[in-house]
């Protein structure tokens, strides 16, 4: 058994400018029968508003049109609660309790999971003392980069950045204006879900801005009080996210985030 708050010991992968714009913890689970979101809110911004004092509500809005013939058409809507987020005054970072469970969000500068731990397992117990989740049902971890490659003499190339570069067929009169690369696997003996996607932003000066989103998850019922198994599972992700990054992108690209 871990104790609380020990991180696992593994070598972990760093870099000093790593090109994260986002880091998301998403631990989905099964709610009470009679949950019902907007009755907790006072509950949760009592608990959350010392540390996270801005506060936004998320809303569905389901909209109904029925026709039937020689008959005037009929419209409905219905608004109801999905979410409250709460964030620091920066905007940085943010807890969010969902009428599905809970997340975790870190925004640019980020520096490494380890350090963001504490702050997880106290905002999760937060979270399980006042909402009383059932179970756990996903956990899902998703790091989006943001990566800036150069131009040369007015061109890249992609192959010399991307392991997994797009390609245009063997047309000289083609020249590349954008790509959109998506993956899906499963991991081979732990049937973690990944998801990767590759895309390209328009030209910023003399730099191509490239998106690299990996998102891994893990769908695997747990009971919420365990959160030596929760940090356990985390850990185990983003061992499975560090290995798809270093997988997609060449050394010489990895160089770019070792300059200050």
């Amino acid at each position: 058994m871990v104790p609380s708050g020990t991180p696992i010991t593994a070598p972990e992968f760093k870099l000093s400018n790593a090109p994260i714009v986002e880091a998301v913890l998403d631990v989905d689970c099964d709610m009470p029968a009679a949950f019902d979101l907007a009755g907790f809110e006072g509950k949760l911004r009592s608990a959350f508003s010392q540390q996270y004092p801005k506060f936004r509500a998320q809303y569905l809005d389901k909209y109904r049109i029925e026709w039937q013939e020689d008959q005037a058409s009929r419209h409905s809507a219905n608004r109801a609660i999905q979410g409250f987020q709460f964030l620091q005054d920066d905007g940085k970072q943010l807890v969010q309790v969902r009428a599905q469970g809970f997340s975790f969000n870190r925004l640019a500068p980020y520096r490494t999971l380890d350090e963001y731990l504490p702050e997880i397992e106290r905002t999760w117990g937060l979270f399980v003392t006042i909402a009383s989740p059932v179970q756990i049902r996903v956990v899902r971890l998703r790091y989006i980069n943001r990566i800036l490659l150069p131009f040369a003499n007015d061109r890249i190339e992609l192959q010399r950045y991307l392991k997994i570069s797009p390609g245009l067929p063997a047309e000289d009169r083609l020249q590349f204006a954008g790509f959109l690369n998506q993956h899906a696997a499963v991991e081979v003996g732990t049937g973690h879900q990944v998801n990767i996607v590759l895309t390209s932003q328009p030209r910023e000066n003399d730099n191509l801005p490239v998106i690299l989103d990996i998102c891994v998850a893990s769908e695997e019922i747990a009971t919420t009080e365990n959160w030596a198994w929760l940090l356990t599972k985390v850990q185990s992700l983003r061992a499975l996210k560090n290995r798809i990054f270093r997988s997609t992108l060449t050394e010489q690209c990895l160089t770019l985030f070792q300059q200050r």
